[in-house]
This record gives C-alpha cells, sequence and structure tokens, in this order.
C-alpha cells in the first residue's frame, strides 16, 4: 500500500538532489559572492524563500499564498543576482525585464484568480499533510530554480558577449510565447467573467487552436529565454538549457495538463459538444480550427 507521506518525503529528497546537481553544474564558469558561487546562491534562496513562506501557510491551512510566492521569488532571485553581480550588460538586464514583466502578470493574475474562487482545489487533500504540503512548496522552489537556471548562468557567467542576433531572436520568441499565454488568460477569464458560460468549457478563440494555449505560450517563452542566455554559456552550465524542457515535462506530465484533463472529463466527459471538442482541437501545440484529426 503506497504511503503518501513516504511518497512525498521522497520527492522532497529527489528535488533538492536534482537543484543541487543543477547548482553545481550552473555554478561552473560563474563568479562567486562571499565565497559561495553566485548561481548556487540564488539557488538557496529559491528554495528559502518557499520554506518560509510554508510555516505559517501551514499553520493557517491556506494555499492563497502559493501562486503569489512563485512569482515574488522569480523577482527577488533575478533581481537580487543582477545587483549581487553589479554587471549590468545588455544580456543579463534584458534577461530580468522579461522574466519580471512574466512573473508579475501571471503571479498577479493567478492570485486574484484564487482570492476570488476562495480556494484552489489542488491543494484540498494535501493542505492536512505537513510532508505533502511542504513537498507542494519544495517544488515550487524547483520549479523557480530549474526554469531560471538559464538566466541565472548566463548572468553570472565570466563570459560577457554581446547581446546580437541570437539574443535579439530570443527575445522575440519570448514576445511571442508571453503574448499567446496572456491572450489565452485574458479570454478564458472573460469567457468564466460571463454568467452565460456558467459551467462550461472555452472553445473559442486561442482556445479553439489548443486545449491549453496558456502552457503552450509559457514554454515558448522559456525558450526564448534559453536562446538569449545560450551564448553567454560554456561547458556544464550548459546543462542549466533544461529550463525549458523543465517546463515542458512540468505542463504535460505532471502538475499541469494531466490534473486539468482528468478534472474536465470527470465534468464534461459524458458531453457530446466536449468530446468532440477534444477530438477536434490538440491538447498543446495549436492548429488551426478544424485542421486536427
Amino acid at each position: 500500500m503506497k504511503n503518501p507521506t513516504i511518497e512525498a518525503l521522497i520527492a522532497i529528497g529527489a528535488a533538492l538532489l536534482v537543484a543541487a546537481g543543477v547548482a553545481w553544474a550552473g555554478s561552473q564558469g560563474g563568479f562567486t559572492v562571499w565565497g559561495v558561487p553566485l548561481f548556487a546562491l540564488a539557488c538557496m534562496v529559491a528554495f528559502a524563500i518557499q520554506w518560509a513562506v510554508f510555516v505559517p501557510s501551514y499553520r493557517a491551512q491556506t494555499e492563497h499564498w502559493y501562486d503569489l510566492t512563485g512569482s515574488l521569488t522569480y523577482l527577488t532571485v533575478v533581481v537580487g543576482t543582477l545587483l549581487l553581480a553589479a554587471r549590468f550588460d545588455a544580456r543579463s538586464v534584458l534577461l530580468v525585464v522579461l522574466v519580471s514583466v512574466w512573473a508579475v502578470r501571471l503571479g498577479s493574475y493567478l492570485f486574484r484568480r484564487v482570492k476570488k474562487s476562495g480556494a484552489d482545489t489542488r491543494f484540498d487533500d494535501i493542505k492536512p499533510s505537513f510532508a505533502r504540503f511542504l513537498m507542494a512548496w519544495t517544488l515550487q522552489g524547483l520549479w523557480v530554480f530549474l526554469t531560471l537556471s538559464a538566466a541565472l548562468a548566463a548572468m553570472t557567467s565570466e563570459i560577457t558577449p554581446s547581446l546580437g542576433i541570437i539574443g535579439w531572436a530570443g527575445a522575440v520568441v519570448w514576445a511571442l510565447g508571453f503574448a499567446v499565454e496572456s491572450v489565452a488568460d485574458i479570454q478564458k477569464q472573460r469567457f468564466r467573467a460571463d454568467p452565460a458560460n456558467k459551467g462550461r468549457f472555452i472553445a473559442s478563440g486561442l482556445w479553439a487552436w489548443s486545449r491549453h494555449p496558456n502552457y503552450f505560450g509559457e514554454i515558448v517563452l522559456w525558450v526564448g529565454i534559453a536562446i538569449i542566455a545560450l551564448p553567454a554559456l560554456s561547458g556544464w552550465q550548459y546543462v542549466t538549457l533544461i529550463s525549458p524542457l523543465f517546463v515542458y515535462l512540468l505542463l504535460t506530465r505532471a502538475s499541469g495538463i494531466p490534473i486539468l484533463e482528468s478534472r474536465a472529463d470527470e465534468r464534461w466527459g459524458s458531453d457530446p459538444d466536449y468530446q468532440a471538442y477534444k477530438a477536434r482541437t490538440p491538447v498543446l501545440f495549436p492548429q488551426p480550427p478544424g485542421r486536427h484529426d
């Protein structure tokens, strides 16, 4: 019989081991602050913030601060790294600006959503358990660190190549992903705000092209960040290019699409219109309506 507590503790240990490995790799060829690799210090801060907010959240049995904490961690880590590195080259500044814009938009959107709904059902079963709730916060620390890893490695690298065409190409990719994610969220928010749509699923706008266009946009924007970072990386730092792959695996195999698809099937699985929507609309990668087999 499975023991959820043991599984949670194993997941926490695995997350820390993965983070430690990437922290070591990303620190190679980077500079130090107070005798500690700045890249590794950023990793420690990402986890420390999660655990600090976890304590009062567990005591109050609330998840209201979860998403907001994630966004604030992104901001704290990238801005703090820029200031401690004291190197304001074009690549570092661009990375900080793009990550900050994304974090502020998504964090405020998610925070408003959970405040309006009153709860996030993802946490209903795990909040009472210390180990399982701690696991959620620890995995958020891993999410923040790994998604930022390529950007952090570039910002702390000893080499500082010019931004160049690769950097600007990455910025364009980021802008496309950011636009898709933002528009998809806005469309869904407006759909849900209409009383006539209560209890219905969205199948219009970008949601007619993909069942999860917001996730597609998020994956694309992190690909853009990795492209911007790429010229400043060397040696073991290339490990940090795992960033967009991690986002893809997280959203398609773990906390994103599988959970939402399961809930949608439970809610609308017997609805012929929903079955038709699933049949014609790809799960993630967008295709024009009517062209998906």
